[in-house]
């Protein structure tokens, strides 16, 4: 089945695809800048990482997990990469920009969260594209939007099931949304 090339971003995959594109670019944009240009820049990708897997944890790997083969260790997988892609951030988030140890966590975080993307791009997204028509494709983007909107800005390692997710999600995503606000002032 072949997409038309006019889909836009109400397809799932075409959100989350364009969502790992964003996140690409955001590294790049850590990478390139220095002092408080690199601090906002890393804050907005804290931000996109925590609230794409968030969604992705509550909406997309509970579909593939119950609708495709094998997608129980599919998902597995995936949530493994999540888990330790949160850990390593959780460490930066909470590092200054400056503090020597950044750069090369950076540097591990990126090929890691990469490594994923492009594992989720291939062996996930894929097949639900296959699977689903776009009525469902962009049903489960409307979901995918709605967890974003309420998904913790920060990470939150441990949380890599839709049931921690729904659990403890709403009450880390307050007190994220709070410290932002705190953090700007």
């Amino acid at each position: 089945m072949t997409r038309p090339q006019t889909m836009t971003e109400t397809d799932v995959i075409d959100l989350l695809v364009h969502q790992h594109a964003m996140i690409r670019d955001l590294f790049a944009e850590v990478l390139e800048h220095s002092g408080d240009a690199r601090k906002e820049s890393f804050q907005k990708l804290v931000r996109l990482l925590a609230v794409h897997e968030t969604a992705e944890e509550e909406i997309v790997h509970p579909t593939a997990r119950r609708s495709l083969p094998g997608g129980e260790g599919m998902v597995d997988d995936r949530l493994q990469e999540e888990r330790e892609a949160k850990e390593m951030l959780a460490e930066l988030d909470g590092m200054d920009v400056h503090d020597p140890r950044f750069m090369p966590g950076l540097d591990r975080l990126r090929l890691a969260v990469l490594t994923h993307a492009r594992a989720e791009e291939r062996y996930e997204f894929d097949r639900l594209r296959d699977e689903f028509s776009d009525a469902q494709r962009r049903a489960m983007a409307r979901a995918v939007k709605a967890a974003e909107a309420t998904a913790p800005t920060h990470p939150h390692p441990g949380t890599e099931s839709a049931t921690a997710n729904l659990t403890v999600g709403p009450l880390a995503a307050m007190v994220d949304r709070v410290r932002d606000i705190i953090r700007k002032d």
